[in-house]
């Protein structure tokens, strides 16, 4: 775990939905979690300088404040991670954008499209079962494009869709995560490190896993399994880590297990 990357987990699971932090509460989740103070003040410097959050004070306390842009994207990890798979009408959604021409953001914008749940049919075409069609305009709009939305049905064999999704490295993810399933620690501390680890390697499994329904992927994937029980953990890990959150000045509305 990385330490920018570690304080994006944080602010998914224990700042949202306040999209601010002080960096004492920071400093001393990370510290749980084996990060140096010097680290962590160093990586949010260099977010800063990226543009991710924006410093400010109110008081004598000093905070981090998401951009727009991240509070976006911490939206779309818990709308993924948290949130009921809607049902599915048989349809798919096709999105055909106009660009973007540079290398580097092509590559951040598909990232983006695989984080709402794209695979890619082929260059340039996006597929998308059950995905959240405003979150789709928006992330459009923040690049700057324009694109062609077609909704259909499949007419050939569903092998063809299955190939748009890297849905063997998400098989291989969820074994992962499984490992690291088990029995809750008492320890307020501990419960905090492990449910950390838990949603940490969870939300990486969004760039992997589109959400397929049941119909589309049979019933030897495991991601709908491993999810249960992920979602499980994470409501037994948060009460016991609650006297360790409770010591921190986060969001008391978020000091429960909530789905949105």
């Amino acid at each position: 775990m990385r330490a920018r990357s570690t304080i994006f987990t944080l602010f998914v699971e224990y700042v949202y939905p306040e999209r601010a932090a002080r960096v004492r509460d920071l400093v001393a989740m990370m510290a749980a979690l084996g990060f140096s103070e010097m680290a962590v003040r160093a990586a949010l410097s260099r977010s800063a300088k990226r543009g991710w959050v924006v410093p400010k004070r109110e008081g004598r306390a000093a905070y981090y404040a998401l951009s727009d842009r991240v509070f976006w994207q911490v939206r779309q990890v818990r709308r993924r991670l948290y949130g009921s798979l809607p049902p599915w009408d048989g349809r798919f959604l096709i999105v055909l954008p106009e660009g973007p021409k540079d290398r580097g953001e092509r590559e951040r914008f598909r990232r983006e499209m695989a984080l709402l749940g794209y695979g890619g049919l082929q260059s340039g075409v996006y597929l998308g079962v059950g995905v959240d069609l405003e979150a789709t305009r928006e992330l459009l709009g923040f690049y700057g494009l324009s694109a062609t939305c077609f909704q259909g049905e499949l007419l050939g064999e569903k092998e063809e869709v299955l190939r748009a999704f890297p849905l063997e490295e998400a098989k291989a993810g969820y074994g992962r995560l499984s490992a690291l399933l088990g029995p809750s620690p008492e320890d307020p501390v501990e419960a905090f490190r492990h449910l950390t680890r838990l949603v940490h390697e969870a939300r990486k499994l969004l760039f992997l896993d589109p959400g397929l329904p049941q119909e589309l992927m049979g019933p030897d994937f495991p991601g709908p399994r491993v999810r249960r029980l992920f979602l499980a953990a994470r409501e037994e890990l948060r009460a016991r880590a609650a006297p360790f959150l409770k010591g921190l000045s986060l969001p008391v509305s978020d000091l429960s297990p909530v789905s949105r």
